[in-house]
C-alpha cells in the first residue's frame, strides 16, 4: 500500500512540475537567418560578423488599430514615434516609442478620406504631408489628425494635359517646398510650394551616351527614325532630405550610381563617375538591384533598401560598403516583399514588409556600433582618432577593406609612407598606394641622397672609364681567339685534330 501511495505521489508531482512549466512563457533563440558578409573594392563576397539582428515586427494585431494591410511607408518623425502608412486600409497609423497607437490620420468620409496612400512625411511642428495616391492630391493634415487641406494636380503649363499625376512618395523642406515622387514620371522630382504651385522639375536622371543610338540615328531613314523608341530618363522611386538639405534619391532599373545625393541645385555629389551600389547577381530572373527606399542618420550613414534581393544595404558618407543584412525568406530577420525603410535616432531600422503586412525592426550590434563610431571619426578626417578603433575592427573581422583603408589613410597623414603603402595594399586601392609610393620614393631618395650620389658617380665612371679600359685589353684576345677558331674550319667542314 505504501509502494502505491509513494508512486501516486511520484506521478502527480511529476505532472505538477510539467504543467508549470507549459505555463512559463517560453524564449525561442535561433540563428540570425541570413550570412552576415560585405563587399570588398574586387566586388567579391567576403564573410563579415552581421552588424544588424532582427527585434521585433509591429503588425497591427495586438493593436487598437487592427491589422495593417500591404503597408507601403514607414516615417520615423523628431520625437521617436511612428508613422505607418497602411495602404490597403487607407489610413495612417501613429504609433508612440513603444509601438502603442497614439492615432489613426485619416477619416472615414469627408475631405480627408484617403484612398490607398503609399508615402508620408511630418514636419517639426507636427504637421502631416500624406501622398494620397489614388486621389491624386497631397493631403494635409495637423498634428491632431485633423484634415487641413489638399493640393491637387498643379496646374502649369510646363507639366502638360496629358501630364499622369500619381504622387506616392514627398518629402518638405524648411521653406515648405514639397518634393513629390510621382509614379510614372521620368523629368525628376516635382517641385510644389507651399501655395500649391509648380515651380519646376529638380534633379532629373540623364540619359547616358550610347553609339547604337548614334549609328541608328545616322542611318535610318525617316520613317525608321519615327519607329525608334524613345529613350527617357530612368524614374526616382523614393527621396529623403539630409540635416545639411542635400537630397537623396533612389533610382530603379540602373547598373551605376543607383543612389545619389543632390546639391540645392540639383548636382550629384556622392558619386564622382560611374558607381555600382548592391550586390552581384550571378542568377535569377534580375540582373540589377532595384533600390525603394533609402534612410540617411545625422551622421550621414546611408541605408538603402533593394526590392530584387529584399536586402538592406548600408554606405558611409562616402559611399563605401559597411554592412549588407535582410533577404529573401519567410522567417523573422527575411523578406517577402519589402516596400520602405526609415531609421530612427536610436539607430534602429524600421522595414516595412509589405508581402508580411508588417514592420519589422532591426537593432544594431556592438560590432556594428565601433564601425559606426570609427567611420564617423574617417569621414571627418580623423584618421589618428580612428585607428584604434579600425584595429578593433581587424580583430573581430580581417577582411573589412574599409579598415586597413582608413589606417593607411591615417599612416599616410603621419608621413609614415612604407607601412601605408602596406595597408593601402591590403585594402586593394591603388591611387592611394600610389600616391604613398610617390611619396615614400622622394623620402628615401631624400634620406640616402649622399649613397644615391656615390653610386650614381661610381656608374659614370665605370661606363666612361672602365669598360672602355677593359675592351681595349680583351679585344686582342678576343681577336685572336677568332682567328685561332678560323684555323681549325678548313673548306667548311671542321677539321678533326685526331687525324
Amino acid at each position: 500500500m505504501k509502494h502505491v501511495f509513494k508512486f501516486r505521489y511520484v506521478v502527480s508531482t511529476a505532472m505538477a512540475l510539467l504543467m508549470l512549466l507549459l505555463a512559463l512563457p517560453i524564449h525561442t533563440f535561433a540563428a540570425t537567418p541570413y550570412t552576415g558578409y560585405t563587399i570588398n573594392n574586387l566586388r567579391q563576397d567576403v564573410r563579415s560578423i552581421n552588424g544588424y539582428v532582427y527585434e521585433g515586427s509591429i503588425d497591427g494585431y495586438n493593436l487598437a488599430s487592427g491589422a495593417f494591410s500591404a503597408p507601403e511607408d514607414v516615417f520615423i518623425a523628431e520625437d521617436g514615434t511612428v508613422f505607418v502608412v497602411d495602404t490597403g486600409n487607407s489610413r495612417i497609423v501613429h504609433l508612440d516609442k513603444n509601438n502603442n497607437v497614439i492615432k489613426i490620420v485619416g477619416d472615414a468620409e469627408g475631405d480627408g478620406m484617403l484612398n490607398e496612400p503609399k508615402g508620408v512625411f511630418v514636419k517639426q511642428d507636427g504637421t502631416i504631408y500624406v501622398a494620397d495616391t489614388k486621389n491624386q492630391r497631397i493631403a494635409i493634415f495637423d498634428q491632431d489628425g485633423k484634415f487641413v487641406k489638399a493640393y491637387g494636380k498643379p496646374d502649369n503649363p510646363l507639366l502638360g494635359a496629358t501630364f499622369s499625376y500619381s504622387p506616392s512618395k514627398l518629402l518638405v523642406d524648411k521653406r515648405d517646398y514639397m518634393y513629390v515622387v510621382s509614379d510614372g514620371n521620368t523629368q525628376g522630382l516635382l517641385q510644389i510650394d507651399k501655395n500649391g504651385q509648380f515651380r519646376g522639375f529638380y534633379g532629373a536622371n540623364h540619359v547616358g551616351f550610347s553609339w547604337k543610338r548614334l549609328i541608328d540615328k545616322l542611318i535610318a531613314t525617316d520613317e525608321q527614325k519615327a519607329k525608334l523608341a524613345v529613350v527617357k530618363p530612368l524614374e526616382f522611386s523614393n527621396a529623403v532630405q539630409d540635416n545639411e538639405g542635400f537630397i537623396y534619391t533612389t533610382t530603379l532599373g540602373t547598373e551605376t550610381n543607383q543612389l545619389k545625393r543632390l546639391s540645392p541645385v540639383g548636382v550629384d555629389t556622392l558619386n564622382i563617375g560611374e558607381r555600382r551600389y548592391g550586390g552581384r547577381f550571378d542568377a535569377g530572373p534580375f540582373s540589377v538591384p532595384s533600390f525603394l527606399d533609402i534612410a540617411v542618420d545625422k551622421d550621414g550613414v546611408i541605408t538603402a533598401l533593394d526590392l530584387q534581393s529584399s536586402k538592406v544595404y548600408q554606405y558611409d558618407k562616402l559611399g563605401n560598403l559597411l554592412f549588407v543584412f535582410g533577404g529573401l525568406g519567410n522567417q523573422n530577420g527575411l523578406f517577402v516583399t519589402p516596400s520602405a525603410l526609415a531609421q530612427s535616432e536610436g539607430g534602429t531600422v524600421y522595414i516595412v514588409d509589405k508581402g508580411r503586412n508588417r514592420v519589422d525592426m532591426f537593432r544594431t550590434t556592438p560590432f556594428a556600433d565601433l564601425v559606426h563610431d570609427a567611420s564617423r571619426l574617417f569621414v571627418d578626417g580623423r584618421y589618428k582618432e580612428a585607428e584604434g578603433m579600425w584595429n578593433e575592427v581587424l580583430h573581430y573581422n580581417a577582411n573589412f577593406d574599409l579598415a586597413y583603408l582608413a589606417i593607411g589613410k591615417s599612416l599616410y597623414k603621419a608621413e609614415n609612407y612604407k607601412e601605408a603603402m602596406t595597408y593601402f595594399e591590403l585594402a586593394r586601392s591603388r591611387g592611394d598606394y600610389s600616391t604613398a609610393f610617390k611619396e615614400y620614393r622622394k623620402e628615401y631618395i631624400r634620406d640616402n641622397f649622399a649613397m644615391i650620389c656615390l653610386i650614381l658617380i661610381a656608374l659614370f665612371v665605370a661606363l666612361r672609364y672602365l669598360l672602355p679600359f677593359l675592351w681595349r685589353k680583351a679585344k686582342p684576345l678576343l681577336s685572336a681567339r677568332r682567328t685561332a677558331g678560323a684555323g681549325l674550319t678548313k673548306e667548311g667542314v671542321p677539321h678533326d685534330r685526331n687525324v
